[in-house]
């Protein structure tokens, strides 16, 4: 999925494609279905370093290609969070390997849509497959 970090007025950044960076809270494939909070309140410098991170990150990925594998929105987030001295879930060097796993199984949905709209479509091609598999067995 993709994945985007909000500032600390809660607008959100994202890696969007090749030497493009979202910044106005507009993220490229819609509205965020799942949520991580981070809690800044020990971070040296506050709410103007964590910002100053993002702006940075921002920067950096202003002026990369986009690669599906390798150099995507994960590695946007994890650029950034690897900019401040910060622990978060347990995880202090953040790769777009750790965020993907992190986000699926700690991250709440923010309501029921997101969860339908992220998920529906695996369920109908699962359902899809069960019912063709049913036949094929008559």
């Amino acid at each position: 999925g993709h994945l985007g970090i909000a500032d600390s007025r809660g607008v959100a950044s994202d890696f969007q494609g090749p030497y493009t960076v979202g910044e106005d809270g507009r993220m490229a494939f819609g509205n965020p279905t799942r949520a991580l909070k981070i809690d800044i309140s020990q971070l040296p410098g506050g709410a103007s370093t964590w910002d100053a991170a993002i702006k940075d990150a921002n920067e950096v990925y202003r002026g990369r290609m986009h690669n599906l594998c390798c150099d995507n929105c994960h590695s946007h987030v994890a650029n950034a969070l690897n900019r401040l001295d910060i622990t978060a879930y347990g995880i202090s060097k953040f790769d777009m390997v750790k965020l993907a796993f992190l986000v699926f199984f700690r991250a709440p949905f923010l309501s029921l849509n997101g969860f339908l709209y992220q998920f529906f479509p695996f369920i109908i091609m699962l359902v899809i497959f069960l019912a063709s598999t049913a036949i094929l067995q008559l």
